[in-house]
């Protein structure tokens, strides 16, 4: 390593910038911080993250991983270099104040999941199968299914937890799930980046969660669903 230092202090200097070695010993160290991002860990930690987010956040996720790259926080896969850009950034940031409020709107709430379960599934299997895809096909494919089969996971267990709130007249519980999501999503992408091997602790607690959730509040995910199939069907034609 000592050598290392020696040769990156020689180049400097060969282009007129003067260090010492401890200055080059500190610059070395960051590069190797901002390269451990990207180990195999950390790559399916940020696949499982943006998967399952992406259930609940979809262009929080899109927005907040794309500044992060954008300000230099974290080196982006390749495949997901194109979060980054200013106009995906544009995009994803003006959907995210969208769904910000109208998340937070007793049933409309509801039929935003519901219209959006098209999207998210999908996007969240993308977005996962984009941390491995420009590397790797077969990576690829299995971030891809990881990813997607976390954000269909996520958004049915947000789904059922809203139906059930929604039968409440008030709003505050609904309002209250809303302000847990957006710092659950924060918090899960966040300790993914930073702490691979403690999302993965968090993540199966959390899908252990989900599945008792699942299981205890069905019968009001299948009544929101009537609701909704009522709603885009319309009134019964008469014979």
């Amino acid at each position: 390593m000592d050598a290392l230092w020696l040769s990156i202090v020689q180049w400097l200097h060969t282009i007129g910038l003067h260090v010492d070695a401890g200055t080059a010993r500190d610059v070395a160290g960051g590069v190797a911080r901002a390269t451990q991002q990207l180990d195999m860990p950390g790559l399916l930690a940020l696949a499982a993250a943006l998967g399952w987010a992406s259930g609940v956040r979809l262009y929080a996720v899109v927005f907040m991983v794309g500044a992060m790259g954008w300000a230099g926080w974290m080196a982006l896969p390749p495949g997901l270099a194109v979060l980054q850009s200013p106009m995906v950034l544009a995009v994803s940031g003006c959907m995210l104040m969208v769904e910000f409020f109208a998340d937070k709107v007793p049933w409309f709430d509801s039929l935003w999941d519901a219209v959006h379960a098209f999207i998210r599934v999908p996007a969240g299997a993308l977005l996962a199968a984009g941390v491995f895809g420009a590397d790797s096909a077969t990576m690829g494919v299995v971030g891809g299914l990881l990813g997607g089969s976390l954000a269909a996971t996520s958004l049915a267990t947000k789904m059922t937890a809203r139906a059930a709130a929604n039968t409440s007249p008030e709003p505050f519980s609904n309002w209250g799930l809303s302000f847990l999501e957006d710092g659950l999503v924060v918090g899960m992408v966040w300790l993914a980046t930073q702490y691979p091997v403690a999302f993965g602790i968090t993540l199966a607690v959390v899908l252990l969660v989900s599945v008792l959730l699942l299981v205890v509040l069905f019968k009001f995910l299948r009544a929101v669903l009537r609701r909704l199939s009522s709603l885009f069907s319309g009134p019964a034609k008469a014979v």
